[in-house]
């Protein structure tokens, strides 16, 4: 593929039932804006450098199921955020509209579910 930029990661697209609505989500959830939004796409501006996140609008969505469980909807891909105080981040979160997993894997990550019911997780930076 000779004509492909090399080494650029332009972004991620996310289904979901409302994408403007899972755009604003993510865009206060990290402190970010929407760059671009039309009839079934929004996309949020993650850093002046990329990654995009791009939310597409999906009909007939189906939230996956976490953990995931045979037959069901798995999650393909999620997000992991490092956090400095992971209480507050996760209170934060909520306070936009996400929901705490019921099922916790790890001590210092909290899995959560972000309005679409896509899972996601802030991990504690102990750096």
């Amino acid at each position: 593929m000779g004509s492909r930029t090399a080494g650029i990661w332009w972004g991620t697209t996310i289904e979901a039932p409302d994408p403007s609505g899972l755009a604003k989500f993510y865009a206060e959830l990290l402190g970010r804006h929407i760059g671009h939004e039309e009839p079934g796409t929004a996309i949020v501006a993650a850093s002046p450098q990329g990654p995009f996140f791009v939310f597409q609008q999906a009909d007939g969505y189906r939230a996956p199921v976490w953990p995931p469980a045979e037959g069901e909807q798995r999650p393909m891909v999620h997000f992991d955020f490092q956090v400095g105080d992971l209480d507050s981040a996760v209170a934060e979160a909520v306070a936009l509209g996400a929901t705490v997993a019921e099922f916790q894997p790890r001590g210092k990550v909290r899995t959560l579910f972000d309005p679409a019911g896509h899972p996601f997780c802030l991990c504690l930076d102990e750096g």
